[in-house]
């Protein structure tokens, strides 16, 4: 893309602010600045005002693989599960382009410590859960490392320290995720320097596109993986391609799986698997109407009991399909630096929006989606806050539950 062409597409779409100091920079900065302008899709910024929280469908409860039914069914879903990873088709896919920036560290946040008296990072205590499988499967799984571009140098580094936590390096692959622009109230996209365009990492629902991208998707489709289970950093408790989940849901013959916890009251903040207008979705907390959330059935569990834990496995098949689709942008808030005439802005206050696509939307394109029940105490500890709910320490103390030395 040359000047003129930047210049027409930028004025198609109302954004020409983006060129403000092209005459400024050097000429590698010119360049550059070009090629981040050839990479943005504008349409995204059409239409702010719609693009913001949405209005949910018609809702019902969806049915679930109980704790019960899997505990009873335990040996057939095991079993089954064992047999598809031993087969190489389960893969799994670790989302961990987040900063520790709320507990305190400047570092990723899988690399925070959340030992007492011995070292253990958040990313060590998931290798472990995961040796567990690998220990009963006989096989090593592969392993994709979503990072972003705040962390990656960072995330790789300290898996090499770490010996990559006892796994074989060649069976973890790393790749970066995309990044999107951000924009002011206006929709017009922000600069973060003269020549660099105000981005933030795009939401864990561009993991899928970001893999096949970065030029490691290709061991997908090479090794034959049907399955890729993708699950949080921030969980302690994770259970990876868990053969018990694993065997449920290729028996159910479901486009994907999710693991769900019941939840402790109307108002906790996660995110709620049910079915809207007749397909599977996922309700944010947020999105959910307080009349629906607190509703409950005869026996007086909630009526819309299952919360999410970001714990998903997909078919790849499926996947593929959803490359061809444009999933929803979520709008976050956020107070965004940038430049305004000339010089550099550090906002008090939220100034503009963030863009992200999230897993969560994922779920209807796939068609159907087994929900299956996992005890909270057992697969559940998200490490969010420094203190209180879902922080370090309600994490160590649900560790020590678990029979984990800290």
């Amino acid at each position: 893309m040359d000047i003129q062409e930047a210049r027409n597409l930028l004025k198609e779409h109302g954004q020409l602010q983006l060129l403000d100091y092209y005459d400024e920079l050097p000429r590698e900065g010119q360049e550059a600045l070009l090629a981040q302008i050839s990479k943005i899709n504008l349409s995204a910024f059409h239409g702010l005002n719609a693009a913001g929280a949405r209005k949910p469908g018609v809702l019902s409860p969806v049915p679930a693989v109980t704790a019960a039914e899997a505990e009873a069914n335990r040996e057939r879903f095991r079993a089954a599960g064992l047999a598809a990873l031993r087969a190489g088709k389960v893969a799994a896919v670790l989302l961990a382009g987040g900063q520790g920036t709320r507990l305190g560290s400047d570092g990723p946040k899988g690399a925070f410590d959340i030992g007492v008296t011995r070292k253990l990072s958040i990313f060590g205590q998931q290798f472990a859960n995961i040796e567990e499988v690998t220990r009963a499967a006989g096989v090593y799984f592969h392993i994709f490392v979503m990072t972003s571009e705040l962390n990656d140098a960072a995330t790789r580094e300290f898996f090499r320290q770490n010996d990559y936590f006892g796994y074989p390096a060649g069976k973890i692959h790393f790749f970066v995720q995309d990044m999107a622009p951000s924009c002011d109230v206006h929709g017009k996209i922000l600069l973060a320097e003269k020549g660099k365009i105000a981005a933030s990492p795009n939401g864990n629902g561009g993991w899928y596109a970001s893999l096949i991208k970065s030029g490691v998707g290709h061991i997908v489709k090479e090794e034959g993986i049907e399955w890729l289970n993708v699950y949080a950093v921030d969980n302690v408790l994770q259970r990876v391609c868990d053969p018990v989940f694993v065997g449920a849901t290729v028996i159910s013959g479901a486009g994907c799986g999710a693991k769900v916890v019941k939840k402790v009251s109307p108002e906790e903040k996660v995110g709620v698997l049910c079915m809207e207008d007749g397909a599977p979705a996922i309700v944010e907390y947020y999105e959910m109407p307080p009349e629906l959330a607190s509703q409950r059935r005869p026996d007086g569990e909630l009526k819309f009991a299952y919360g999410v834990i970001l714990n998903y496995l997909f078919k790849t098949e499926l996947l593929n399909l959803t490359l061809e689709k444009q999933l929803p942008v979520h709008l976050s808030f956020k107070k965004i630096p940038h430049v305004e005439n000339g010089e550099t802005v550090t906002p008090e206050s939220p100034n503009g929006y963030k863009f992200e696509y999230l897993v969560l939307d994922l779920i209807k394109l796939m068609g159907s989606c087994l929900a299956v029940e996992v005890v909270r105490e057992r697969e559940f500890a998200p490490v969010k806050n420094r203190t209180g709910t879902d922080s370090v320490e309600s994490a160590r103390a649900l560790l020590e539950r678990n029979g984990v030395k800290l």
